[in-house]
């Protein structure tokens, strides 16, 4: 049976360009990037001087990227809490997304940073809080009656607010230490689309394997009685169908899948790193017998979970190769230079023999982790850390983490959460009770929002209730690691017992080891710079030279392998790794590649590095 035709142009696993909210695509949009008119608002002036009435601004910005940054023409990194946008949309945007009397016009930000205000023609839209979180705004009603519209951005984004999510960003002017440069306003894709009034809103897909269904809650725009239909197809075959009515702004639909249910071939069509087999689906929306939307998504069936010690998907052991990445570009800052540049990220960390990366203190954009759902690159989410503890940044925090689940668990690449790092934001939970419970409150709301993943409470040290138990540790002796982490299980779980390499407790006082996998999380960052560096670049050990690096790298790694499952047959130890770190990123000289993704040593040598010689 083919896939029903006239789809074949939203057939989002097929398209060669991620597009923005891959997972939720319509055949008519407009990416409304480029050069937009700008100013900073030193003196926070721009609201009682009525900016928002559609007056020209001073300067010009190529959005999406940061005022900080060289990419967006302003490349200004002082203190610059405030900053301003306009954006002109003509009747030839309009008409080129489709948009006609009686639709919703609709403005999608993808990020901005923190604090965003928007105004359409002197009118008040729409709010929102959180820097790495996308928003949508239904324009429609204050379109006035005009052939040109002004869209206006006002962007808050306190350099010294340290309760706010900021994750690397630097609260000190110029970059110290782990801290970079801040990213400030807009960051990621703006584009509107034109729909119906009944439309789609959000899709959440879940696998069951076991008794091979796919569930997919659709979310509405209104409550009117709605005809929903889904359809899922794997090379334009349809494997499976459902439908149903709603007088509600949500349905929920279990769809059985073709062929699942023999235990012989059911695994044919399942996402793993090796076969990252992807699903088309297509959900059309009805009232009255009409059309009223149709979108394209896709999703792929895959489980995850823990069991005596092992990481599983899909009910076999898989050991992580994973690497660390800060997803930070030296042009463009957090914003990725191109929708390219992210997919040739996800293929490089592949390519040097990775099979996993955590995408550190960032909310990836979600054109990343549609090439690492189509590449089978796995990914682990993590919230950007807050480095005070108040009752502001504890609503926050959860605020802004519940939009993230919310948008990225129907991603089959995403296989852990990891709400908290390193005690940030809660720098005495050892000791502070309140501290504790709020990063138990995190684990348990992650796993509320999403149960189909195991969650990492506070990774590196000091753990709560965990589905992991996670270490960070960047001693660069080889025999040290030896002793350490090449040892038996019942060593290996007396050792997280106790204190770690860090001087911290790596389970807290209370908590019951109860046979979770067992993961070193951070090690490596071996420094050797290629290129110039700057005068206060570091690395947790440094290399003099290509030999140096190669034979420093290899041995911390050759020392941590061989204390992971499936090592030359090896049935206990660890069950994975991450390698600090991907690429240079400002004074971290840490990187395999420089902070222009090349790679200091050939691909092809890094490759060997990383997979070792058990994988020959």
């Amino acid at each position: 049976m083919a896939a029903e035709s006239g789809t074949s142009a939203l057939r989002a696993s097929g398209l060669e360009t991620a597009r923005p909210r891959p997972q939720l695509v319509r055949s008519s949009f407009l990416e409304i990037d480029g050069e937009w008119g700008f100013a900073h608002d030193d003196q926070n002036a721009g609201v009682s001087e009525v900016w928002f009435d559609g007056r020209a601004l001073p300067r010009s910005i190529r959005v999406p990227f940061p005022p900080e940054s060289k990419a967006s023409g302003i490349a200004d990194t002082g203190y610059h809490p405030v900053v301003w946008y306009r954006r002109e949309l003509t009747a030839a945007d309009l008409e080129q997304v489709g948009h006609v009397q009686g639709q919703r016009l609709l403005v999608h930000f993808g990020a901005v940073d923190y604090r965003a205000r928007v105004w359409l023609d002197g009118h008040v839209v729409g709010e929102h809080e959180g820097g790495h979180t996308p928003f949508v705004l239904d324009v429609t009603d204050a379109l006035a009656d005009t052939a040109t519209h002004v869209l206006v951005v006002r962007a808050e984004d306190d350099p010294h607010d340290v309760a706010q999510p900021r994750g690397k960003q630097d609260w000190e002017e110029h970059p110290h230490a782990i801290w970079y440069h801040r990213t400030t306003g807009i960051w990621q894709p703006v584009w509107l689309e034109s729909v119906r009034p009944q439309h789609v809103v959000g899709l959440t897909w879940t696998s069951d394997l076991a008794h091979g269904t796919v569930t997919v809650e659709v979310e509405l725009s209104r409550r009117v009685e709605s005809g929903i239909r889904v359809v899922v197809a794997h090379a334009d075959r349809t494997v499976g169908t459902a439908y149903a009515t709603t007088s509600g702004t949500s349905a929920t639909l279990t769809l059985s899948l073709e062929g699942q249910d023999n235990g012989q071939v059911y695994e044919h069509l399942l996402w793993r790193p090796e076969a990252p087999t992807l699903l088309d689906a297509w959900v059309h929306v009805d009232v009255d017998g009409e059309e009223q939307d149709v979108v394209a998504s896709y999703l792929g069936l895959r489980s995850v979970r823990t069991s005596d010690g092992a990481l599983l998907m899909n009910g076999r052991p898989i050991v992580l190769r994973s690497v660390l990445s800060q997803g930070y570009w030296p042009e463009s800052h957090l914003a990725a230079p191109s929708a390219d540049a992210l997919r040739r990220e996800a293929e490089l960390t592949l390519e040097l023999g990775f099979n996993a990366v955590r995408v550190h203190q960032k909310i990836e954009d979600d054109r990343f982790l549609y090439w690492a759902d189509r590449l089978g690159l796995m990914v682990w989410g993590e919230m950007p850390a807050t480095y005070s503890f108040t009752r502001r940044s504890v609503q926050r925090t959860t605020a802004e983490w519940i939009e993230a689940v919310v948008r990225d668990r129907s991603h089959p690449s995403i296989i852990t959460w990891v709400p908290l790092n390193e005690s940030w934001g809660v720098q005495h939970i050892a000791e502070r009770a309140d501290q504790r419970a709020f990063a138990e409150a995190m684990y348990q709301l992650t796993k509320a929002i999403d149960p189909t993943r195991p969650v990492i409470s506070n990774d590196g040290w000091e753990l709560g209730t965990s589905d992991l138990w996670t270490l960070h540790d960047y001693d660069s002796d080889d025999e040290v690691l030896s002793r350490r982490y090449d040892v038996d299980e019942a060593q290996l779980r007396r050792y997280i017992a106790g204190i770690g390499p860090a001087g911290r407790q790596i389970r807290l006082p209370g908590t019951t080891d109860n046979g979770e996998p067992i993961m070193l999380t951070e090690f490596g960052g071996v420094k050797w710079s290629v290129d110039e560096s700057p005068a206060d670049s570091w690395g947790y050990s440094e290399a003099d030279g290509a030999e140096d690096f190669a034979q420093r790298v290899g041995t911390i790694l050759d020392a941590v392998r061989s204390g992971t499952r499936g090592h030359r047959g090896r049935a206990d130890g660890m069950s994975g790794w991450c390698w600090t770190q991907l690429t240079d990123t400002l004074q971290e000289r840490n990187g395999l590649l420089t902070e222009n993704r090349e790679p200091k040593l050939p691909i092809a040598q890094l490759r060997a590095l990383i997979e070792g010689p058990s994988t020959h």
